[in-house]
């Protein structure tokens, strides 16, 4: 009897050290994580410009519950959804700007721009290493997924093509 009663407690003893490893583990991985583009929530954005080249910039201000365009017509509430979900991009790593020649990643010129409330994120080439895309946030060079890339609005994608 008591060598069953020894052998339980050295497997619950081993049970608990293996999920003290696993949390440490865990808490080590969240606070190594790369994060987000932006600290902002989305719902609380108020201000989008996004700047495309051969477009006029797209101003849309959030006002009563609503996206409304600059010339003060409602804006595509879902196109403006997706724009502001852009603050909360999962980025895959972060380096400094200095690693890299703009030139090369697009971004001497920029491809995009996108204003949220002041932040400004410069849109680069897509990366060889997978379906990423360089973004420059604030002297840093962010790897965001592609889905993440403002496009045209309708409107002026309509007059493109």
């Amino acid at each position: 009897m008591r060598r069953a009663v020894r052998q339980r407690w050295l497997v619950a003893g081993i049970a608990v050290a293996l999920l003290a490893l696993a949390a440490v583990q865990y808490l080590h991985d969240r606070r190594d994580a790369p994060g987000t583009l932006l600290g902002l929530d989305p719902s609380g954005i108020r201000s989008v410009v996004l700047t495309l080249p051969g477009h006029p910039p797209e101003t849309y201000r959030r006002a009563r519950g609503h996206w409304w365009r600059a010339d003060g017509r409602p804006a595509d509430e879902g196109r403006l959804q997706e724009l502001t979900e852009i603050a909360q991009a999962p980025v895959a790593g972060w380096r400094p700007a200095s690693a890299f020649d703009p030139a090369k990643i697009g971004l001497a010129p920029p491809l995009a721009q996108l204003r949220l409330d002041g932040h400004t994120l410069d849109f680069g080439t897509t990366a060889v290493t997978g379906p990423l895309r360089y973004v420059r946030v604030d002297g840093r060079i962010a790897l965001v997924p592609l889905r993440y890339t403002p496009r045209p609005s309708t409107r002026d994608a309509e007059r493109i093509h």
